[in-house]
């Protein structure tokens, strides 16, 4: 008999969703490619401006968040301290940069944009240079405001707050108790549709790229059929990785696959036009920001183009329906961060390196396009976009070993994507668990297996893209309920911080940092700081509600006031959840699932928070602070 761990509803109702969606394309794939694009032209008539103006206000969400007040926050108890050295968590949300994409569109959307711009002649020198502008435009600050607002909303309740790592944590200022109920559901439902469905787009970009190469390299004919071949081949690598537990092999490998990219950008740095990419990467990063305000709000509405949809509509889309992915990544990783930290390296990190990757490849192509290719790259471009990093890579030197890396790092990146992506899907889909059976992770891989190919089959990338376009327009309304949210409860804490006393001693604190707390723990932090505080305020308020007594029991204590027909409730207590891990490697290795945090809760229905570490004082000043709170209520 099999073993779950799951909320039946999320798990089977986002599957239901997705296997309706699946039937049509399978029973008319002709007629489902046209309802495909029907709804994808229906999508950015009706709702373009919404991912617009959306994209443009996370942009300015996250700045202010970083910049303000609320950057001083932790991601965590106030004394926490980061889970990983600075150095190495930089090197993780690095790889968060790298991906499928970048091996697709490094070559094919420069040059795309410098044959085909969205205004004026294309094949000059101006278009060559505002191509690389709107490739900067496409990967930079608003790709990675997406990534990083779902993150922090992720990390700051999961973290700071001891709510699951799930996307309906980040609604609880809003809806309080009924995240736990049909709407929390739908929420998550969402969020593994639209994950769903960007992972499977990236999937049918890095098939469909292997595919060419493998044309290009041994002549194996490119059709659809042979790109169901290459996912089946490939999610049974991603399937015996998730079996394994995503264990060492499959880790280094990935590390592997990063060193081998880096390698590749630095071969083309070195044997291209080195120092015209240098120039051209500091030009480049000049145009972005000099167009940065105008790019961020143009539709088009004046003259109405099918560019918007094919480029930035479907980025936005796409960013959008992979951020619970990305974001639940980033969260893992950051604990201990302050906001601040967490936002300005988010942002400039990856997209830093996305910047330079672009200018190496899209530059060098578009130089060489112009010169010895004669238009030869350009024309790749123009007649399969998944050709044109082979035919770029024949202008250089060592072409059939380049190539043959490049197949190679795109079906790794494909492995690992798909892997990963299994893995978030299940934590949404199980209520924030880490530690779920293994059938349910090879569950959600072969089900994102099956939706690239159902969709390839019914028509091609573009079925794809329209896809993601749909999946991601719920999202982005749960995105901005998620930004409300997390100011609401932001401002909230920020007004909680108006005493400043000594942290526990340093040897409790690097307890805490090198060791979860067990819930022995925690009962002894009641008995020597919880206890005593709520005592402190009994006695304060004897003289005024003499109606004030204190609770115990075997791991709580509270303090109950009552004040006319009103009565006021203040509980501390010993609270388990699931520890964050960032693979099943860590819980293979027989370290600690759960770990316990003191909660302190009010008796009228406000959720929890975490007063973990709290020194006697601090309680104190929080106990006033709810009392507060609850004679203004």
């Amino acid at each position: 008999m099999l073993t779950t761990k799951m909320n039946p509803r999320v798990f089977w109702g986002a599957s239901a969703i997705i296997a309706m969606l699946l039937l049509v394309a399978t029973l008319a794939p002709g007629q489902s490619d046209r309802v495909f694009q029907s709804v994808q032209a229906w999508v950015i008539d009706t709702f373009g401006w919404l991912y617009i103006a959306s994209v443009a206000g996370f942009v300015g969400l996250v700045l202010v968040l970083a910049i303000g007040p609320t950057g001083a926050l932790k991601l965590g108890p106030d004394d926490a301290e980061p889970d990983f050295p600075y150095l190495s968590w930089l090197a993780m949300l690095f790889a968060a940069g790298m991906g499928i994409g970048l091996m697709y569109f490094g070559v094919a959307e420069p040059i795309q944009h410098y044959i085909n711009p969205p205004s004026g002649e294309g094949g000059t020198f101006t278009a060559a240079r505002e191509a690389m502008g709107i490739t900067f435009f496409h990967y930079g600050a608003h790709a990675w405001a997406i990534y990083a607002l779902v993150g922090l909303s992720l990390a700051y309740f999961a973290h700071r707050k001891g709510l699951p790592l799930t996307l309906r944590s980040g609604l609880s200022p809003l809806l309080g108790k009924r995240i736990n109920g049909p709407i929390g559901d739908a929420v998550d439902i969402f969020a593994i549709w639209g994950t769903a469905f960007g992972i499977a787009t990236s999937l049918g970009f890095g098939v469909s790229q292997m595919n060419s190469g493998l044309t290009y390299l041994l002549g194996i004919p490119n059709t659809p059929w042979v790109q169901v071949g290459l996912i089946a081949v490939v999610m049974a690598a991603a399937t015996a990785s998730v079996m394994s537990g995503v264990g060492k092999g499959v880790r280094r490998l990935s590390e592997l696959n990063l060193i081998l990219a880096v390698l590749l950008m630095l071969f083309v740095l070195v044997v291209g036009p080195t120092n015209f990419l240098f120039k051209a990467l500091v030009q480049n990063f000049g145009l972005y920001l000099d167009h940065f305000f105008e790019r961020t709000f143009t539709l088009y509405a004046y003259e109405p183009r099918a560019w918007m949809a094919d480029w930035t509509l479907f980025y936005w889309a796409w960013w959008i329906a992979w951020s619970p992915f990305v974001g639940m990544f980033i969260a893992r990783i950051s604990r201990g961060r302050t906001v601040r930290e967490f936002l300005l390296n988010v942002l400039l990190v990856p997209a830093g390196f996305t910047f330079l990757w672009m200018t190496v490849f899209g530059n060098t192509a578009i130089s060489l396009d112009m010169g010895q290719a004669a238009g030869a790259i350009s024309n790749a471009v123009s007649t399969d976009l998944s050709t044109a990093l082979f035919y770029f890579l024949e202008q250089l030197p060592g072409a059939a070993f380049t190539s043959s890396l490049a197949i190679l790092l795109v079906a790794v990146f494909f492995v690992t994507s798909a892997d990963s992506g299994a893995l978030v899907i299940d934590t949404i889909a199980s209520g924030g668990a880490d530690d779920t059976p293994r059938w349910q992770r090879v569950y959600w891989c072969l089900l994102l297996g099956l939706i690239a190919a159902t969709l390839l089959l019914a028509g091609g990338l573009g079925a794809l893209q329209a896809a993601t376009l749909a999946a991601a327009l719920p999202f982005v309304l749960i995105m901005i309920l998620l930004s409300i949210g997390l100011v609401r409860q932001m401002n909230a804490d920020l007004g909680g911080r108006n005493v400043e006393t000594e942290g526990p001693p340093l040897s409790e604190r690097l307890k805490r940092i090198l060791a979860p707390a067990s819930r022995a723990d925690i009962v002894k932090e009641i008995d020597r700081h919880g206890l005593p505080a709520l005592e402190t305020v009994r006695a304060a308020l004897e003289a005024e509600e003499p109606d004030a007594e204190i609770g115990t029991d075997e791991a709580a204590a509270w303090l109950t006031l009552q004040h006319g027909e009103r009565t006021f409730v203040y509980r501390i207590g010993a609270r388990s959840r699931p520890r964050p891990t960032m693979t099943a490697r860590e819980t293979s290795q027989g370290r600690r699932l759960l770990e316990w945090r003191l909660m302190a809760q009010t008796g009228d229905g406000a959720r929890p928070h975490d007063i973990t570490g709290f020194t006697q004082d601090q309680i104190v000043a929080d106990v006033l602070e709810q009392l507060q709170r609850w004679r203004l209520g």
